[in-house]
C-alpha cells in the first residue's frame, strides 16, 4: 500500500536549508516511507506519538494518519536539536 507524503512549511524549509548532499539522501529517505512507514532503526517517540528516523547525522521526525494513507513530515534537522522543543 502506498502512502501519500506531505511535509509541513517548516520541516520543507528545514530541509531546503540543508547541504545538498544531505539534502539528497534525505529526501530519498522520506521518499521511501511512503512504501515503508517504519523502516529498520525508525524510533517510535512515546512523548508526541510520532516517529523517528536517522539519516546520517540528520532526524526526519514524521506523522502516519493510517485512514487517510498519509504521511505527514513535521521536522528534518540536525540529531542535536530536533527533539528540543518538540511539542509540536
Amino acid at each position: 500500500m502506498r502512502y501519500r507524503l506531505q511535509l509541513k512549511r517548516s520541516a520543507g524549509k528545514e530541509l531546503r536549508a540543508l547541504h545538498p548532499v544531505d539534502r539528497d539522501r534525505v529526501v530519498v529517505a522520506i521518499r521511501g516511507l511512503a512504501e515503508d512507514l517504519r523502516p529498520p532503526g525508525c524510533k517510535k517517540l512515546k512523548r508526541v506519538g510520532a516517529w523517528s528516523i536517522r539519516v546520517g547525522d540528520y532526524r526526519v521526525i514524521y506523522d502516519v494518519d493510517e485512514d487517510d494513507l498519509l504521511v505527514t513530515v513535521l521536522r528534518v534537522r540536525h540529531r542535536r536539536d530536533v527533539y528540543r522543543d518538540l511539542g509540536l
